[in-house]
């Protein structure tokens, strides 16, 4: 159970307050007349009874010769009298109950009996005379008289804060959207992929001007029949509604909430939404977001006890400081991460568990597979440019065991396209801001979400720049996602990146949120259990080290994470003590504000508008393990004063509570991973990353990192090297080739609309012989997310289509590990291709000229084109995650160099060049290539030849001149060369 914050200064949970209403003329008109109808036929009536007929009733009781007498015209008008009389308390019973209900906040009134058209009359005439002092959503609970209606639903903000030098007003969250999403999402679980009918939507009205909704009347209107309420009440029971509560009797409704409605519902002021698909369709999520809009769901709060006016941002100690509230905006769909985190827990039944640390944190993911995958891909162009022989076409070490199931969790988790909308949305705010002349707000927070984004302002910055809008109070700014089409996004890398601080922190209902660290107020605290808070100081610190929404950084981790350098060297720093800390701090914070005045700005936000100046505002992000000792707090409290300005933030690990720091933010941790911020009102599901994952995760840096080491170390394949049977004897069953244009020779032709998804699987496991996770698998084909259902079906179809060996094998197979594997009889051309070089640099080649030769020649002509040329566009999108694109270019300059050399032994320097030429097409930035072709040219004796090929590569090397080699080489086998024009290539170079 997640511990409950202690050090709230508000309460817990507010009920929602209406925003107020713009009153018409014509609105105080008519309450007016309402007002004077319900003290005409209250007050009016009676009085004019009693003084005009008197007591109606006889003044003893009647005897039976009474009753007999004829009946006079003075004893008709009193019977009369006592009709009216009967029906004004009739009507004066009904005005109380509509009165109660809109005081009491009840959704539905209590019905009079036989007061059909008076209960009618005075709910008009009182919502009339109310809708000059409220809202129509006034009729909910406790959005009168200050009264509080417990509520056991999730907080969503805090009570308002006052900063320092700054008034912050608050506004409870608006929940409409967040109910209809859940609504929506929870439908379509299940529903699944069934074929049932459409789901639909229905939101109670508010009794604005006519009758209170009640279930019955609208069952009557859409249903055909008021007895179906029942159905509505059985869909909609105990489920949370906007305002926290629930659906617990079919008389109680409230203005505001969602119905789900029967599938056969009808009617125009109905939301559809089609059941077969997976995720909520935008149309609809549109219709139910004008529905929240509509019921005035948010207005100002009360300012929180807590607040204090005046406090100073720079007091290292005395009472917490306040922090502004975090608003949580409604999440219309459920992220990546959390899908996959819930496929996660129902695959694991089935062997197929994954850690749910990287597969639930998929900004994180991303992060850290985008920098692993840019450290192969370096470590193997340093391989090849210092190799002097034997270790070209290295292959990366495959992960095994934990360190694999961590591989793959990474796979699984990643989003790459969220982290390039996220760097986009944040650089296209910039420019715009920039290109009207307005200045970047303060952020202190964001909320993503599978398909929006909303930035939490310090205070309103007005009217956001299109396509941005205004969220549902000034603080908050949100851009869709699909108002930024991936295809159309421009190049914003000449754009500072605005907010490089803001990191993940955790999950709430589907939502993301990244806390700005870098406009922290001061310092930042989390407290709590010793394991969860460093599995948290780890998460924060490898997003940071690796995200992709951030220029240059610096990340100081004091007391822990020295191993964490190993992600980004480049960015990540390790100091043992916070007094180290402390003196580079100091001086840093003296060097920052210095550079800030002499270039006239008032904070780094201002410095990162217009050309990019990405080195010299750049963050320095601070994370602390150890609890500082009360010196240490305070002069940390010292330098975190203002330093929000510089870009410099601070996030201290403690043991117990954080008083002594005087931080502006505190959070804290429990053991099952809940974060708490009080001050922030909020509680998440906590982004984790535990020592065992973080350990495994280094190893895999660390065995990229081995790729480059010293020259001759281990010349021969890895272990798990592919090598196929080249002989005529190992023709295989099924050959794919994926060099150039993809085909497929061997198996017949797949349905027409299943041919591109088994093509593309195909090709998936044809690049990792080692083995392919079916997670791995399911979220390359569906990147998305799919059920456990769809992509046994995909396997089971694959499957089927490469069919069985002559022994009865089934050519796809599950290894011990559950991971999917080929047969050794399918093959694909870069199969060939890798035994081809091997067979002839280390194979029988070796010892025969004229076979090295054949082999060579036949590894360079499988060499049609680049990978998988012409694939389908919007497909093979996981190919990003690959180093493919590195090692194939690398192994076909590797053949052709091979071949280059023997030629040259054998005095064809023509065929040479040939080869040479051929791989250029493949690769043309390998320098190695390029020298080999000066040395072949040169062997022909062609003088003009030789001269025109440096004409050549002085034209490619452009401003940056050649590759100092390149100029060496040149010097030594064509001395004149810098008098033919290239005496500025050389200086350059």
């Amino acid at each position: 159970m997640a511990r409950t914050p202690s050090r709230a200064t508000g309460p817990a949970n507010r009920t929602p307050q209406p925003l107020p209403r713009r009153r018409t003329p014509g609105d105080f008109a008519k309450a007016f007349f309402a007002f004077v109808a319900l003290l005409g036929l209250v007050v009016g009536v009676p009085a004019a009874l009693a003084s005009s007929v008197g007591w109606p009733l006889p003044h003893r009781m009647p005897s039976l010769d009474m009753v007999q007498q004829q009946i006079s015209a003075q004893a008709f008008v009193r019977i009369l009298t006592l009709v009216v009389w009967l029906a004004w308390a009739q009507f004066t019973a009904c005005v109380l109950v509509e009165v109660k209900a809109a005081v009491s906040g009840v959704g539905l009134p209590s019905r009079v009996p036989g007061a059909g058209p008076s209960q009618l009359l005075a709910r008009q005439l009182i919502a009339a005379v109310l809708l000059v002092t409220a809202t129509a959503a006034s009729f909910t609970p406790g959005l009168t008289g200050g009264q509080h209606v417990e509520n056991t639903a999730r907080p969503t903000v805090a009570a308002a804060q006052q900063l320092p030098g700054q008034q912050q007003a608050e506004t409870i969250a608006e929940a409409m959207q967040k109910q209809a999403a859940a609504q929506a999402h929870h439908a379509v679980e299940e529903q699944g992929g069934t074929e049932a009918g459409a789901t639909k939507f229905y939101r109670i009205q508010p009794p604005e001007g006519r009758h209170h909704d009640s279930l019955w009347e609208v069952a009557e209107r859409h249903l055909g029949d008021g007895r179906r309420y029942h159905e509505i009440y059985q869909l909609n029971k105990d489920r949370v509604q906007p305002d926290g509560s629930k659906l617990s009797e079919a008389s109680l409704i409230r203005p505001g909430w969602i119905m789900e409605m029967p599938a056969d519902a009808h009617g125009g002021d109905l939301v559809e939404m089609p059941a077969p698909v997976v995720e909520a369709p935008q149309g609809l999520q549109r219709q139910i977001a004008e529905y929240a809009k509509s019921g005035d769901h948010a207005q100002p709060a009360q300012q929180g006890a807590g607040a204090r006016p005046g406090a100073d941002a720079g007091a290292g100690s005395g009472p917490q400081q306040q922090a502004p509230p975090v608003r949580t905006p409604a999440p219309q769909q459920t992220p990546r991460g959390a899908a996959s985190e819930t496929a996660t827990s129902s695959s694991s039944e089935s062997g197929f568990g994954l850690t749910e640390a990287l597969i639930g944190a998929p900004l994180l993911a991303a992060g850290v597979l985008g920098a692993l995958g840019r450290r192969r891909r370096m470590a193997l162009w340093q391989s090849a440019m210092t190799a002097v022989a034997g270790r070209r076409g290295m292959e990366p070490p495959v992960p095994t065991g934990a360190d694999a199931d961590v591989h793959d969790a990474l796979l699984v988790g990643a989003d790459p396209e969220a982290v390039r909308f996220l760097d986009q949305a944040l650089r296209g705010l910039s420019a715009a801001l920039d290109a009207a002349n307005r200045p970047l707000p303060v952020v202190y927070a964001a909320w993503f979400t599978a398909t929006d984004l909303h930035l939490q302002l310090a205070q309103p910055s007005g009217e956001p720049p299109a396509p941005w809008q205004q969220g549902s109070d000034p603080t908050l700014w949100r851009l869709e996602r699909t108002a930024v089409p991936a295809e159309v996004r421009q190049d914003l890398t000449e754009i500072a990146a605005p907010y490089p601080g803001l990191v993940s922190l955790g999950t709430l209902d589907g939502a993301r949120l990244l806390l700005n660290l870098e406009a922290a107020p001061g310092l930042v605290s989390l407290s709590g259990p010793g394991e969860t808070r460093a599995a948290m100081l780890a998460s924060v610190a490898a997003e940071l080290a690796t995200n992709g929404w951030s220029d240059r950084m610096t990340v100081t981790v004091v007391g822990f994470g020295r191993e964490l350098g190993a992600l980004a060297p480049t960015r990540l720093r390790h100091l043992d003590s916070v007094g180290v800390l402390l003196e580079d701090l100091g001086a840093e914070i003296q060097q920052r504000r210095a550079a800030l005045g002499a270039a006239g700005h008032d904070s780094v936000l201002t410095g990162r508008t217009g050309p990019a100046q990405h080195t010299r505002w750049a963050p320095h992000l601070v994370m602390i393990a150890g609890t500082p000792n009360d010196a240490e707090a305070a002069a940390l409290a010292e330098l975190a004063a203002g330093a929000g300005k510089l870009g410099i933030g601070c996030l201290v690990g403690v043991d117990g509570t954080a008083q002594h720091l005087g931080a502006a933010w505190d959070l804290e941790i429990s053991d099952e991973g809940r974060l708490a911020a009080p001050l922030l009102g909020l509680e998440l599901t906590a982004q984790l990353l535990p020592a065992a994952v973080h350990q495994a995760v280094v190893r895999l840096f660390a065995s990229a990192d081995a790729m480059s080491g010293p020259d001759g170390d281990d010349p021969a394949p890895a272990p798990h090297a592919f090598l196929v049977d080249i002989t005529e004897q190992g023709r295989p069953a099924v050959y794919a080739r994926l060099v150039g244009t993809y085909e497929i020779i061997g198996l017949a032709a797949p349905d027409d609309e299943r041919s591109a998804l088994l093509h593309e699987a195909l090709a998936l496991l044809l690049l990792h012989r080692e083995g392919v996770h079916p997670l791995v698998l399911a979220s390359a084909m569906w990147p998305r997310g799919v059920t456990d259902e769809v992509r046994e079906a995909l396997i089971g179809r694959l499957r089927d289509w490469l069919g069985t060996d002559e022994d009865g094998s089934p050519r796809l197979r599950t290894d011990a590990n559950g991971r999917l594997t080929l047969a050794r009889s399918v093959v694909s051309d870069l199969d060939v291709l890798r035994s081809l070089h091997y067979e002839a640099t280390e194979g029988r080649g070796t010892r025969r000229a004229s076979v090295r030769e054949r082999l060579l020649t036949d590894a360079l002509n499988l060499v049609r084109g680049p990978l998988l040329a012409e694939r389908p566009e919007g497909r093979y999108g996981w190919l990003g995650h690959e180093i493919i694109d590195t090692q194939l270019p690398l192994l076909v300059a590797d053949v052709a160099l091979a071949l280059c050399a023997h030629h040259r032994e054998q005095g064809h320097p023509q065929k040479a060049i040939e080869a040479l030429r051929t791989a250029l097409a493949s690769s043309p930035s390998d320098e190695r290539l390029w020298n080999e072709l000066l040395r072949a040219t040169h062997d022909t004796g062609d003088e003009a030849a030789l001269r025109a090929l440096v004409a050549e590569l002085t034209t490619r090397s452009g401003p940056r001149g050649l590759p100092p080699r390149t100029v060496a080489l040149l010097d030594e086998l064509f001395p004149s060369w810098r008098g033919d024009g290239g005496p500025a290539a050389a200086s350059a170079g």
